[in-house]
């Protein structure tokens, strides 16, 4: 293994997000340690990195104690659970990851010199009572709500994250994550993006939860991986928004893909869970300034390239 490249660690590395950041760390020449528990993560996800001479994987539960060798120029920390299902499965590893577990990834950074990155997510700013959402808004989270323990953890991973930037001059960054989809996303994990695509494949009605006119705002993985690999390089330090600000309904989003995929599938109306955000938009005013950076996959192009992933996942045939 090369020891001249710089060295970065993915926690999460073997989730949706992670894997996808560490093929673009491969890309830009680093040397990278991927770290995983497998809660979420899926070997598959890495597999095709076997044999790879600058990858090294590790199982590992961040929540423990975190000792490499060496030298560790960025960590990037994505091990959480991201999903409704996940979180209300697993609520106590869901807040253990995000709290613990950054702990002892900021305290890895700390002892290293590394430049520390944070997964948080457009979460943070719960139900919100503003839209779009810019960075300043601090939210309408319920911290007791059954979406609390991932809601909450990432807000107390963001007030980790500051605290060690301020207090012990860690080189600290924080991306707000918005609905990103793409390859690699778990079937059954709950996001709609999955669901329906899973549902319409497999010939089952689409699940809309209430009336459909909540709004979610999609972003293929390639831009967000993107967005943050150029906020790693900047030397900006409070949250980010990384998200693709095109809008639309979730009935609207069923009905595209019934169109994409092609088949003739019903859509049932279920109750609303309790807290969904009535609406998410990210106002990327911020990244385009600081970072140059805006999506440019459009929605057709991923939800196409999304459903092929799927289609091959489930061995269903075009």
């Amino acid at each position: 293994m090369s020891t001249t490249k710089k060295t970065a660690v993915v926690t999460g590395a073997a989730g949706f997000l992670g894997s996808h950041l560490t093929d673009r760390l491969l890309a830009e020449g680093f040397r990278v340690v991927g770290m995983d528990n497998l809660i979420t993560g899926n070997v598959r996800n890495i597999e095709h990195l076997a044999g790879n001479p600058d990858f090294d994987f590790i199982k590992h539960d961040v929540t423990k104690f975190i000792y490499l060798p060496g030298k560790v120029d960025l960590i990037f920390h994505f091990a959480s659970p991201a999903s409704p299902i996940d979180y209300l499965q697993i609520p106590i590893q869901t807040l253990k990851v995000s709290s613990l577990g950054t702990h002892n990834a900021l305290g890895l950074a700390k002892e290293k010199g590394a430049t520390f990155l944070i997964a948080s997510t457009s979460e943070c700013y719960g139900d919100p009572l503003e839209h779009p959402q810019k960075e300043t808004y601090w939210g309408n989270v319920n911290p007791i709500g059954p979406r609390g323990c991932y809601d909450e953890a990432k807000r107390f991973a963001e007030a980790m994250t500051m605290a060690y930037h301020r207090a012990h001059g860690v080189d600290t960054k924080i991306v707000r994550i918005f609905n990103t989809y793409g390859p690699r996303m778990r079937l059954e994990d709950g996001r709609v993006v999955p669901a329906f695509i899973g549902q319409a494949l497999e010939g089952r009605p689409l699940s809309v939860f209430g009336d459909g006119s909540q709004t979610r705002s999609f972003c293929y993985v390639s831009d967000l991986i993107d967005g943050i690999f150029k906020l790693s390089q900047s030397n900006y330090h409070e949250p980010v928004n990384i998200g693709n600000p095109a809008e639309m309904t979730i009935l609207q989003f069923a009905e595209a893909i019934l169109r994409i995929t092609g088949v003739q599938q019903p859509i049932e109306h279920k109750p609303l869970p309790q807290d969904d955000p009535k609406v998410r938009q990210p106002d990327i005013t911020l990244a385009k300034k600081l970072l140059g950076w805006e999506p440019k996959v459009s929605f057709e192009e991923g939800i196409t390239k999304t459903v092929a992933y799927f289609r091959d996942f489930l061995r269903i045939k075009p």
